[in-house]
């Protein structure tokens, strides 16, 4: 039974990272407000000419996109009065392609969120103090392996983020289709190298603050065991 507490509390330990990542990704895909910084940041209506408010409609679209049941995305956008598809062929298949893996990120985020709630339940249900001593000492660890991985990943971003940034295309697709035009396709018009590094920085920094708060959570638990047994001991 011990070598089952163990076990589950490394599972734990190593599925928190992981847990805590997919979620800060999953919220920088849907949060409309930093669309819309990033847009206005990189100035996007200036380089494609087209209106702010065509532009919110297209990352609204986009995020509704992401969370359909749609193979292919059809943005439609005006621009100089005329309304037109503002993604070609090649655009609309990468996009096809970072869908599957928006998808992938919410299902590891379910899988690891599933066993995260669930040994934390367990836990907590059998209220035994060692349980739930394990259950903090395992937040703490996982908390402290994810802060030492998002600090690798800001040491990533800082010295060389372009090179960090292709190696995370090669590795995620088996196509070259994300190899596009700055000067002809809207896609990487609206979403610039900036966009990205700064999406970066922010699932990084979320990530740190989840875990910095779990952290701090499992460090107060025990500090109040250990305060509670001290004061049984003296009385």
């Amino acid at each position: 039974m011990k070598g089952f507490v163990i076990a589950g509390k490394w599972i734990l330990m190593l599925c928190l990272p992981i847990l805590l990542l997919t979620a800060s990704i999953g919220l920088a895909v849907n949060s409309h407000w930093f669309y819309e910084y990033g847009l206005e940041k990189y100035a996007v209506s200036q380089t494609t000419g087209i209106a702010g408010v065509e532009l919110e409609k297209a990352a609204i679209g986009l995020i509704a996109y992401f969370n359909s049941d749609e193979t292919n995305i059809s943005l439609i956008v005006v621009k100089d009065g005329e309304p037109f598809e503002l993604f070609n062929q090649r655009e609309v298949a990468h996009l096809r392609d970072v869908k599957g893996l928006i998808r992938l990120d919410y299902w590891i985020l379910l899988g690891t969120l599933t066993y995260t709630m669930g040994y934390a339940g367990i836990s907590l249900f059998w209220r035994r103090e060692r349980y739930c001593r394990q259950l903090a000492r395992g937040i703490i660890g996982g908390s402290g392996i994810t802060l030492a991985l998002m600090l690798a990943m800001g040491l990533g971003i800082v010295l060389n983020f372009d090179q960090l940034f292709l190696r995370f295309h090669l590795l995620s697709f088996t196509n070259e289709l994300w190899q596009l035009d700055p000067a002809r396709d809207y896609l990487i018009m609206l979403f610039p190298r900036g966009f990205w590094c700064d999406a970066a920085i922010f699932c990084a920094l979320t990530t740190s603050g989840l875990a910095i708060i779990l952290s701090g959570t499992g460090g107060g638990y025990l500090l109040l065991i250990r305060s509670r047994a001290k004061v049984l001991q003296e009385s």
